[in-house]
């Protein structure tokens, strides 16, 4: 009885140690995952970092663009002005003109 004993008990222990060294690469393997996890996850953080701020850098020269846009309307239009009230003060003159002829035609 003994014998029989004796070879259980080592089976046992056979199945407890192999069950034991089974679970240690298990073990490591789950804590290296979480390591690759944060490393994807820091790449995914990094690139997504990239992409904001070139986003950004797109909206600045955007602004740039239409900053520019903007004073060159102006000047057109600062331009434009200037050219109406040439204009305005060409045809004032014209009509004053035109008043005193016919103020002087009608006293002759």
């Amino acid at each position: 009885m003994s014998r029989p004993v004796l070879l259980v008990s080592l089976l046992l222990l056979m199945v407890f140690t192999s069950q034991f060294e089974w679970n240690q690469p298990l073990v490591n393997e789950i804590e290296a995952r979480p390591v690759a996890l944060s490393e994807k996850q820091q790449y995914m953080l990094e690139r997504e970092e990239t992409v904001k701020e070139k986003i950004i850098l797109s909206q600045e020269k955007q602004i740039q663009k239409l900053k520019t846009l903007v004073q060159s309307l102006e000047q057109q239009l600062l331009a434009c002005k200037g050219k109406d009230d040439i204009l305005n003060d060409t045809s004032g003159s014209l009509t004053e003109l035109l008043t005193d002829l016919n103020h002087n035609q009608i006293m002759e």
